[in-house]
C-alpha cells in the first residue's frame, strides 16, 4: 500500500485536517448519527422501496428519522423520568420522616463488628426531629454541591445539543446516504484499491453488530433484573426492571437504578432483601456488560472475548456511549489489517474472506 505525498495531496491533507479541527465538537453528534444510519439502513432500504410510490424521498427521510429517534430517545426518556420521580418520592418520605426523627433501623445493630456503634451513632445525629437536616447542613459541602449542579446542568445541556445535531445529521444521512456512500467508497479505492469493499462490508456489519448487542443487553438486564427484584420483594418490580434495563443501554448507568431499587427496599425496613437485590442486580449489570454484550456482538465482529470487552469499554472512555459501538468496529479492522499483513502471498485477504463468508 503505496501513498505518494505530492503538494495538491499535502493542501487537500492540511484542508482536511482544519476541517476536522473546526467541527471537532460536532464529531460525537456525527458519530451517534452514523452509527444510527448504519445499523438502521438495512430496514431502511426495505421500509423505502414501497413507500416511494406514495411519498418523496425528502418525506421518506423526515418519518424514519423519526421514527429512529423515537425509538432510542422514548425508552431513555420513559426510564429518566421514572428515576426521577422515584428518587423524589423517596426523598419526600425521608423528608418527612426527618420531621419527627429518623429512628434507628431494627437490623443496624445486628450488623457485625460496627452494628453496635453505627447505632448510637445514628441515635445521636439523626433519632432526634430535624437531625438529618442538621447533619447534611454540616457536613455537605455548599460550593462543592453547587459546583457540581452547574457541572451536571452543563452536561446535561451538551448532552441535547448533540441529540439534536444527531437528529439532524441522521435525516442527511437517510437523504444522501446512497450518494454519499459511493463517495466514500470511490475515496477508499483511491487510496486503499480494490480491498476498500471488502473493508466497508466489514465495518458495516461490524457496527450493526455492536450496535444490536446493546439492545440485547438492556433485554437481558431488564428481564433478569426484573425475576431478581421480584424476588427479592422490591415495591413495582416491573418498572423497576424496565427503569434497569432501559438505563443498561449506557454503561454504568444501570447501577444507579439497582442502588436506588435497593435503597428503596430499605426505607421499607428490609436490609438484608435490599442487600440481596443489590448484589443480584449488581451480578446480572457485570454479566450483561461483560459476559453477554461482547458475546452477542462475537459473530459480527469476529473478535474474541477479551478484544470484544476492552473495545467496548476503551471506545466508551475515550468516545462515551458511542464508543461501546464504534471500539469494536475499530479493533475488527484492525484485526483485518493484520490478518491481510500476515497473510501467505497465496492466500486471499482476510478482509474478503471474511465477506465472503458473509
Amino acid at each position: 500500500m503505496g501513498i505518494r505525498l505530492t503538494t495538491p495531496g499535502l493542501l487537500a491533507a492540511l484542508v482536511l485536517a482544519l476541517a476536522v479541527w473546526m467541527l471537532h465538537s460536532f464529531i460525537p453528534a456525527l458519530l451517534v448519527a452514523c452509527v444510527a444510519a448504519v445499523a438502521s439502513w438495512p430496514l431502511y432500504v426495505r421500509l423505502a422501496v414501497p413507500l416511494r410510490r406514495h411519498m418523496s424521498r425528502g418525506a421518506i427521510s423526515v418519518v424514519f428519522t423519526l421514527l429512529i429517534s423515537a425509538l432510542v430517545l422514548v425508552p431513555l426518556l420513559f426510564a429518566c423520568g421514572a428515576l426521577v420521580a422515584k428518587a423524589s418520592a423517596l426523598l419526600l418520605e425521608v423528608a418527612a420522616a426527618d420531621k419527627q426523627g429518623i429512628g434507628v433501623p431494627p437490623w443496624l445493630e445486628s450488623v457485625p463488628l460496627a452494628g453496635p456503634w453505627l447505632a448510637e451513632h445514628w441515635r445521636s445525629e439523626l433519632a432526634r426531629p430535624g437531625g438529618l437536616w442538621t447533619w447534611a447542613e454540616h457536613h455537605a459541602n455548599p460550593a462543592a454541591l453547587l459546583a457540581w449542579i452547574q457541572g451536571f446542568g452543563q452536561f446535561m445541556g451538551r448532552q441535547l445539543v448533540i441529540v439534536g445535531l444527531a437528529v439532524l445529521a441522521l435525516f442527511f444521512l437517510y437523504q444522501e446516504g446512497e450518494s454519499l456512500a459511493r463517495q466514500i467508497k470511490r475515496a477508499l479505492l483511491d487510496l486503499v484499491g480494490e480491498r476498500a469493499k471488502a473493508y466497508v462490508s466489514v465495518a458495516a456489519r461490524a457496527v450493526r453488530a455492536s450496535a444490536n448487542s446493546m439492545l440485547v443487553v438492556a433485554l437481558f438486564d431488564g428481564l433478569a433484573s426484573g425475576v431478581a427484584y421480584a424476588i427479592a420483594g422490591v415495591p413495582d418490580p416491573v418498572t423497576w426492571a424496565a427503569i434497569t434495563g432501559l438505563l443498561a443501554l449506557v454503561p454504568f448507568l444501570g447501577y444507579g437504578a439497582v442502588a436506588a431499587a435497593a435503597l428503596e427496599l430499605t426505607m421499607t425496613g428490609s436490609a438484608s432483601a435490599a442487600l440481596l437485590a443489590l448484589l443480584f442486580g449488581c451480578a446480572i449489570l457485570f454479566c450483561g456488560d461483560k459476559v453477554v454484550r461482547p458475546f452477542a456482538a462475537r459473530d459480527g465482529t469476529q473478535l474474541g472475548f477479551v478484544w470484544i470487552l476492552m473495545g467496548c469499554l476503551g471506545g466508551f472512555q475515550a468516545l462515551g456511549l458511542v464508543g461501546v459501538v464504534i471500539g469494536p468496529v475499530v479493533l475488527t479492522l484492525a484485526r483485518e489489517l493484520w490478518a491481510e499483513r500476515m497473510r501467505t502471498p497465496d492466500e486471499a485477504p482476510a478482509a474478503v474472506r471474511f465477506v465472503r463468508r458473509a
